[in-house]
């Protein structure tokens, strides 16, 4: 089915002329999540996103779908049990997206640290049971000094404990949310890139009707009607709410932001993610994660302020990284010049800290309680000491209550809970949350949606389970992945790549493979392999790829884990661009000027 710039203009005819259920603004992982359950749900829906899809936030994570464990040093067990339970939810509507990747946590004896190798156990088994996968191959174990230094001889040996063995899966964050779209998109919603919200539509009673918006490619404004509005922006939140000029409202989100760097992994290589304190006594944690003959680490957290549009990499965030990533790994000695390249983003954080009663936190969520934490302590000793049974134990993890939060936290002790809200005139609000609990932060708020269309329209919507409901490419039983990847494999080498590019394309593309290798017809365009061929062309009819950054950054990872490849792909990509869009020669000039403005800007060049 055709997702592509010229379907693109329909989709605007459409905006423009159907009066929607609901109108998402915001083309992230949130909004993504909404469109697809709301058009499944058969809401006549509507999203716009004033950038490319996954363009902000959503492509510029740690690319893990986690719990997030560090959360539980301040026992903010309500995001993280939802986090951990949601990531098998997760890989069941993506499955050729997340993988399960076991990750490494190095204990060391300094001062601060998150955890020893009594209170690791103490988190991982909590964790686990959270995650349901206490008793599975996936459970948590602890590993001695020597076996730590066995999978990693690069770690600093100084006050090394031992470790901590745990699951978690890696992720590529862009690709979920284009999945999402493109099955947003095949079962009805009206979806379009580079559509910005520019004004706020009221009827005579003051309620909202819809948005004015602008076509940011032609300059075009126009009006879109819907009885619902919901804004999940992302960091955009509350410069959304700012153009709504029947409300006042306080600003709720309190922005970070977060930077990772890529060398080469012969510069330094893990044989797993790996996750430790930063060692700079600042509360932050560091992940170090290998990605396709690469090594990321990141990432950054402080307070950001600057252009929501365009965060970027500065010397200080280089510095922070590379300090941490030195100390731990002595012998590396990573410098500037070795970063191949990096990537920004910004967490969308809700300032008053905790997670909201709709996330699963209640009233009272973030740290646990004094009372529940020195019950479990004392029941933890007593198992130690053979006077409490494992039973004792996980009962008083299970009756872990929590108490209010600090009400001054450092960026990093910040929670990732969600809120949901709606204003005086109508607007509904999804903010927060991480990307691992996209799908029932968008379930939360199709339950809200349906009962106001109900009650307040009259229109009977039905109600899905959007548990399994699988994305686009992830039509497949989720616990048959190995050998459903080796069959699209298979189909991929029959039109003549050889099994590296063919798993690399199944691996990208999964249950869509089929339709990707239908683009052979016309054979290699010049400079390119056939499987970067097809792939392209098919990001840009079906994908909606419109330019070059599209395609290099976010349906594929060139700019970030092939940087080798780019002095010869990037020329071939815009010239077979510009036929399939029919780009004049100034067009294919200026695409190929920003594109490399971009690859110099990832790789750091104005630094270097």
């Amino acid at each position: 089915m055709a997702f592509s710039k010229q379907s693109r203009k329909q989709t605007i005819e459409n905006l423009k002329n159907t009066p929607l259920d609901l109108l998402i603004v915001g083309g992230g992982i949130t909004g993504a999540g909404v469109a697809i359950q709301a058009a499944a749900s058969g809401i006549k829906t509507g999203l716009i996103e004033m950038q490319d899809f996954a363009e902000g936030t959503s492509s510029r994570s740690t690319k893990l779908v986690h719990g997030g464990i560090r959360y539980l040093k301040t026992f903010d067990v309500g995001v993280v049990a939802d986090t951990v339970q949601e990531r098998a939810v997760v890989q069941g509507i993506a499955p050729h997206i997340p993988r399960p990747f076991p990750m490494l946590l190095p204990i060391y004896d300094e001062p601060d640290s998150t955890y020893d190798m009594f209170s690791v156990k103490i988190a991982m088994d909590l964790y686990d049971r959270l995650a349901g996968v206490t008793g599975t191959q996936y459970a948590n174990y602890t590993i001695s000094r020597e076996e730590v230094l066995q999978r990693e001889p690069g770690l600093k040996k100084d006050k090394l404990l031992g470790g901590g063995v745990y699951l978690d899966f890696v992720n590529n964050d862009a690709r979920l949310v284009i999945e999402n779209i493109k099955e947003a998109d095949e079962l009805g919603a009206m979806v379009a890139s580079h559509v910005e919200a520019v004004g706020v539509l009221h009827d005579d009673n003051g309620k909202v009707i819809g948005l004015q918006a602008k076509d940011n490619l032609t300059g075009e404004t126009f009006d879109i009607h819907a009885k619902l509005v919901i804004n999940t922006t992302g960091p955009w939140v509350d410069k959304f709410k700012a153009l709504d000029k029947g409300e006042t409202f306080t600003p709720t989100l309190r922005p970070t932001k977060g930077v990772h760097l890529v060398v080469d992994d012969s510069r330094l290589q893990v044989p797993q993610p790996t996750y430790f304190d930063s060692g700079a006594d600042d509360g932050r944690m560091i992940f170090v994660v290998p990605r396709e003959g690469k090594t990321y680490f990141g990432t950054t957290d402080t307070d950001f302020t600057g252009d929501y549009e365009h965060p970027t990499v500065e010397q200080p965030d280089v510095d922070y990284l590379l300090a941490a990533i030195n100390n731990r790994y002595p012998e590396a000695d990573i410098k500037l010049d070795d970063i191949e390249a990096s990537w920004v983003g910004l967490r969308p954080l809700i300032a008053a800290n905790g997670s909201s009663d709709y996330n699963g936190g209640g009233a009272n969520a973030g740290k646990v309680s004094d009372d529940s934490f020195n019950a479990l302590i004392h029941t933890v000793n007593e198992f130690e000491d053979k006077k409490a049974t494992r039973e004792d134990v996980e009962h008083a993890i299970s009756n872990l209550k929590t108490a209010h939060a600090e009400e001054t936290l450092s960026p990093s002790q910040v929670s990732r809970g969600s809120a949901l809200n709606r204003s005086d005139d109508g607007i509904i609000t999804l903010s927060g949350g991480k990307i691992t609990d996209y799908r029932k932060m968008a379930a939360g708020a199709l339950a809200l949606i349906r009962t106001i269309l109900d009650s307040e329209f009259n229109v009977t919507t039905k109600e899905i389970d959007s548990k399994k409901l699988q994305v686009s490419g992830g039509h497949f039983d989720p616990t048959n992945v190995e050998e459903t990847i080796k069959f699209y494999t298979r189909i991929a080498k029959e039109v003549g790549m050889s099994e590296k590019e063919a798993t690399d394309l199944a691996n990208r593309f999964g249950s869509n493979t089929g339709r990707v290798v239908t683009y052979v017809q016309n054979g290699a365009a010049d400079g390119l392999s056939l499987k970067e061929t097809i792939s392209l062309r098919y990001s840009v009819n079906e994908e909606m790829a419109l330019t070059p950054v599209d395609y290099l950054l976010r349906r594929t990872n060139a700019i970030l884990f092939h940087a080798d490849t780019l002095p010869t792909l990037v020329e071939p990509v815009v010239a077979e661009m510009g036929r399939l869009l029919d780009w004049d020669a100034n067009e294919q000039a200026a695409q190929l000027a920003k594109t490399k403005e971009v690859i110099a800007e990832t790789q750091l060049d104005a630094l270097k």
